[in-house]
């Protein structure tokens, strides 16, 4: 099998959509020796700063020398970036080898034989369980697809789970309010595993309240609380720009000193760490002489507010081109709500999936409500982006879909081959969980 049928045949699985529930990730751990038992995990959920709370502490533990597995989702340019040991992604040789070889295990080439048949996410986190397991990682930083409870990453019982936040997202898989989406996601939550939460509100009494039923530990990480005040001088140090990074890093922190005993790092290694850690699409500035482009892969409400907060600390009053691409279940109204009052110019591009939200439709719904605004819609990503060349300041923003296409037409991703041309419906239709 090469890495192209193997993507091929990964992306068509697509097509079976979402299924949240664990009994055929159980069964394909069975089936190929139950590989999470042989690893070392802290379980990330939550509904924005998951990626970067993964990156930061994958980021430490490198540096303390330890072999250190990173799994997240989805992926910005090559599908490859899901699955990493020590920030170097899988070889397209072991995709094509692991899928080949689950595939075996399931009954062979001939899917129709099969007695189940699992998603494209829980196929992908078998693949990589068992990459993790065969590189012998000493440590595995793993992030849930969507939700917690039945998501198919939750066959592992980690050393310490994490809750970043909860907000509104996937309310049609994990519930309208809240509360039902803090329960979703407190599924992770393990009896004698320590829990650590930066949510608030009513949100956060649901994750206590699971702790509490379940016995496990729990804390809660707030900013101004004795993490962020010992780290406070290293938070001047991290890259990833934005208040809400610190909000991430002093989580992140707060798992460091819960595992000290079991995982020792010195301070020195903490402050490599931090210093070193990269995650792209994420408030990531990209300079071109004099322009500033900012990649930002907010896709919901919130993470559209944290950019807007993001860009008015670092570029005050400063007028602003915006290049939105935006997903129709994604509660696309109330992100330009968010969004384009605080833009000069705000080009629409369509994402290359049956799920985008229509440019036209959304060019309407601002020249209505801000006509203040001058708006233009576009056919392709790379037209919008040509069109903005004379701007000193271009916001790039609505999915992280629409920042792999940026940073390919920005040449930031040559190191690795983009599969977006490959039975692109299948890699983009359906929700990537």
């Amino acid at each position: 099998m090469t890495y192209a049928e193997a993507i091929e045949f990964l992306y068509g699985l697509r097509l079976f959509g979402t299924k949240l529930g664990l009994e055929n990730t159980w069964e394909l751990a069975r089936l190929n020796g139950n590989p999470q038992e042989a690893l070392r995990f802290i379980h990330v959920a939550g509904t924005n700063g998951k990626g970067s709370t993964c990156a930061i502490l994958e980021s430490i533990y490198r540096a303390s020398g330890l072999k250190v597995g990173l799994f997240t989702s989805p992926h910005l340019v090559s599908f490859t970036e899901r699955i990493q040991v020590n920030r170097v992604c899988i070889p397209e040789k072991d995709v094509a080898r692991l899928t080949l070889a689950i595939m075996e295990r399931m009954g062979g080439r001939e899917i129709e034989r099969w007695s189940f048949r699992p998603t494209f996410f829980e196929f992908v986190t078998m693949m990589a369980l068992l990459y993790f397991r065969e590189q012998k990682c000493e440590l595995v930083i793993w992030e849930t697809g969507m939700g917690g409870r039945l998501d198919a990453t939750n066959i592992v019982t980690p050393v310490v789970s994490v809750i970043t936040n909860i907000q509104n997202d996937h309310q049609q898989w994990l519930g309208n309010t809240l509360e039902e989406i803090a329960a979703e996601k407190a599924g992770i939550i393990k009896p004698g595993v320590p829990v650590l939460t930066t949510t608030a509100g009513t949100a956060l009494e649901v994750i206590r309240a699971t702790a509490a039923k379940i016995g496990a530990p729990f804390i809660q990480v707030e900013r101004g609380s004795e993490f962020s005040g010992q780290f406070a001088e290293l938070f001047s140090r991290l890259p990833l720009r934005g208040e809400h990074q610190v909000t991430n890093a002093t989580l992140a922190m707060a798992v460091l000193c819960v595992l000290s005993e079991r995982i020792p790092i010195s301070a020195e290694v903490v402050r490599r760490g931090v210093e070193t850690v990269q995650w792209p699409g994420r408030f990531q500035v990209v300079e071109r002489g004099t322009r500033k482009i900012i990649l930002d892969g907010a896709h919901n409400p919130d993470g559209a507010k944290t950019l807007s907060e993001a860009l008015e600390k670092e570029f005050p009053g400063q007028p602003l081109t915006l290049i939105l691409g935006l997903f129709k279940d994604k509660a696309w109204q109330q992100m330009c709500d968010v969004l384009v009052p605080r833009a000069t110019r705000v080009f629409l591009v369509p994402l290359s999936s049956e799920r985008s939200a229509d440019p036209i439709e959304v060019q309407r719904y601002c020249a209505e409500k801000w006509p203040q605004v001058q708006t233009r819609g576009f056919a392709r990503f790379a037209e919008a982006m040509a069109a903005s060349e004379n701007e000193a300041l271009v916001v790039v923003a609505g999915s992280l879909h629409l920042i792999g296409e940026a940073m390919e037409v920005l040449k930031l991703s040559t190191s690795m081959r983009s599969e977006r041309g490959l039975n692109e419906w299948n890699a983009a239709n359906v929700p990537q969980r």
